[in-house]
């Protein structure tokens, strides 16, 4: 039954990240025909990741109190549909709209997600359930960019967002119907008093996160990395395209294949470090994406520079498998530090900070820096914008080194 369900969400997952990353691979014939510059094309990310973040607490306020299967089933066709909406758009205005409705969508799946996954794994096997659920960040965004390039360059741009948007309606009804709704903390100590496994009121959840230093930790620290996660996978297809000269389509298989690759073994290798160090010694969570983050600034700056193709494939693929090794630790931590009645909200508080700074500041700050560079670097410009943003990196790096020396005080278990 787990791994059913496992499989399905990630399955509503993968549509998640086509339908978010997609944007990515179609913003060079976007950028085209609406005549936009790079700064004014990260605005989509700021109109994204508002929305995203503000509509994400509501739902998961519910989540906590009412059924979650309904919840991600709605969520789902939500997005789906206006994805496909993206399609449909004859103006850049329209398409700030549509982009606000795909993050309305998907900001009530994933918090929901999290913390089902929490009730169908008891916690010496959570960093891992969490894990592979979380493939669905990598696959999906090497979906999108690999179906984004192709369809755009035998199709249109506008195809593509109909073609994938559609796609993603059938998951919603799987989750509908194949996915029951568990108990809450069916794996989790009972509480000494009953009532605390009740849903408490927003503000009790508040005061909790408010003053729980490992959560503000672990949000900033995934925040700050964030930044250069959305920032890179929304801006390296125009990268490879401008510094590379690969053409729409091949960007599309070439970064795609980098994000697929690398993606899909560090989330992995991720989530299993996690589980075998993690239950006895919990500030390890944290250790892990510090060390990672550490490595991957200077990988990632020696791709932007590699000599040709082949070596930059081998760099930004070891890059995106330390960035993305955070995600099983790290989202495995936040369902520890809080009470099961508590995860819905908690995750949705995490994914609030971590999509506000990532996803909005991201990709305005790469597309904004490239424009400022540009003068002085031409179409280089993104090339400099990427290296010197790698910096967030380091800060990430440096949060979650101070996380883990915090994080097993605020352990609950």
């Amino acid at each position: 039954m787990s791994g059913r369900v496992l499989l399905i969400l990630l399955l509503a997952y993968i549509f998640n990240f086509i339908d978010r990353q997609i944007i990515g691979v179609l913003a060079v014939p976007i950028k085209a025909e609406f005549g936009l510059s790079d700064s004014a094309l990260g605005n989509l990310g700021i109109a994204f990741g508002i929305f995203y973040a503000a509509i994400a607490l509501p739902i998961a306020w519910l989540a906590d109190r009412k059924s979650r299967v309904n919840i991600i089933a709605a969520a789902v066709a939500v997005w789906s549909l206006f994805t496909a909406a993206c399609g449909l758009v004859q103006t850049y205005g329209q398409l700030v709209v549509a982009r606000m409705g795909v993050a309305v969508g998907e900001a009530g799946g994933i918090a929901p997600a999290y913390s089902l996954v929490a009730d169908y794994y008891p916690k010496e096997k959570r960093a891992r359930a969490l894990a592979f659920y979380s493939l669905g960040i990598p696959i999906g965004s090497a979906l999108g960019v690999f179906f984004g390039g192709w369809l755009s360059s035998h199709l249109s741009w506008r195809m593509a967002f109909l073609i994938v948007g559609l796609a993603g309606l059938p998951a919603a009804l799987l989750i509908k119907l194949l996915v029951p709704e568990p108990a809450r903390g069916r794996f989790d100590p009972a509480p000494a008093d009953a009532s605390s496994s009740e849903a408490p009121p927003a503000s009790a959840v508040a005061r909790v996160l408010l003053f729980n230093p490992s959560f503000w930790l672990l949000s900033f620290g995934a925040a700050f990395g964030s930044i250069l996660g959305y920032g890179l996978i929304f801006w390296l297809p125009s990268f490879f395209h401008r510094s590379f000269g690969l053409s729409q389509a091949d960007v599309g298989w070439y970064y795609g294949s980098i994000v697929l690759v690398g993606g899909v073994a560090g989330t992995w290798l991720g989530g299993w470090i996690g589980d075998r160090v993690g239950p006895s010694r919990p500030g390890r969570y944290a250790l892990i994406p510090a060390i990672c983050f550490v490595i991957t600034a200077p990988t990632f700056a020696a791709g932007a520079f590699a000599p040709n193709l082949y070596v930059a494939w081998l760099l930004f693929t070891i890059g995106q498998m330390l960035a993305l090794a955070w995600l099983g630790p790290v989202i495995s931590a936040i369902q520890h530090i809080v009470a099961p009645a508590m995860r819905a909200t908690a995750s949705a508080s995490f994914l609030f900070v971590n999509n506000l700074i990532g996803i909005a500041f991201g990709i305005k700050f790469l597309g904004w820096m490239s424009t400022r560079l540009g003068a002085a670097y031409g179409e280089d410009s993104l090339r400099y914008s990427i290296l010197f943003g790698l910096g967030f990196y380091l800060l990430s790096a440096a949060i979650y080194f101070v996380a883990a020396r915090r994080l097993e005080k605020d352990w609950i278990g």
